[in-house]
């Protein structure tokens, strides 16, 4: 990128080339490899686009169509991400398509940095979640999760092992917003474990084998962390080993598993629910 088409904060251009530098270092981001050197990613949509400017994410470049250009709403969003040196494209449908990997795309779409949380800062309270997914491998499930985890207030969610990106564009898109408020942090399977020493409450994962009924634990109270396994595999021994109480959901039918967004959520709502049911405390007690 020379230094006419370098990203520079907060300047206004009209982009109708696919060649554009700017535009080939969005299409980029497809690719884990550039998200990952980068920090970087995209968020496509208003909606995407006004939750991360809202929860204070850095923002780097906002394209929008030139179609949309007199949206009111769209101009207010440009206006909060040039105040905060974005670069501001108006582009073709044409680029939009190309940076989105989408016939009709969306009206805009931003260039954000990513946010992890160091996992010394994870604090157990009374009457809190945590999720850890172990080695997660689609996209769709994982950005189902993140948005089940924001539903049901969870803290936050931990990725073990290789997972895959959750901010790939596909991952960032079935969030449908919540990436922007639930705090994401990364282990490798050693470090979790590691880490799991330390941690004050209880540890429930789901198995197959699993000998407890998810209805019959006694979630509450204190901090429960929730440790899901692999689409195709389930948890392996070693992070079997590391839980409290291994559960199994009962099904009627002739399935012989859950999709695992499907089942975290019935576990995370079930341990919400617990807590719910927990006596509160009087006032000034």
């Amino acid at each position: 990128m020379n230094s006419e088409d370098e990203i520079r904060p907060g300047q206004v251009r009209e982009i109708t080339a696919v060649s554009n530098p700017v535009i080939k270092h969005m299409r980029a981001l497809s690719m884990k490899k550039v998200r990952d050197e980068t920090g970087h990613f995209l968020a496509e949509g208003l909606k995407l686009i006004t939750d991360a400017l809202d929860g204070d994410w850095p923002v780097h470049i906002l394209a929008f169509s030139k179609n949309a250009a007199g949206n009111a709403h769209l101009q207010s969003v440009a206006a909060r991400a040039r105040a905060r040196g974005a670069m501001i494209i108006e582009a073709s449908e044409k680029v939009l398509s190309a940076v989105t990997r989408r016939d009709n795309p969306q009206m805009a779409v931003g260039v954000f940095s990513q946010k992890w949380l160091k996992r010394e800062a994870i604090k157990a309270q009374d009457i809190q979640l945590w999720i850890a997914l172990d080695r997660v491998r689609d996209p769709g499930n994982l950005g189902t999760i993140i948005r089940t985890a924001d539903a049901v207030g969870a803290s936050g969610v931990i990725l073990v092992g290789e997972s895959t990106d959750p901010f790939s564009l596909e991952a960032v898109r079935a969030t449908m917003g919540s990436l922007f408020h639930m705090p994401l942090t990364r282990m490798s399977a050693e470090e979790f474990l590691d880490w799991r020493r330390g941690w004050p409450g209880m540890v429930v994962g789901t198995h197959l084998e699993g000998a407890v009924d998810y209805r019959s634990v006694d979630y509450a109270p204190g901090p429960v962390l929730l440790l899901m396994g692999n689409e195709q595999q389930g948890l392996p021994d070693s992070l079997a080993a590391a839980c409290d109480h291994l559960c199994l959901i009962p099904m009627a039918g002739q399935a012989d598993s859950l999709n695992l967004a499907v089942s975290t959520g019935i576990m995370a709502f079930e341990i919400r629910r617990a807590a719910l049911a927990m006596p509160q405390p009087e006032a000034g007690a």
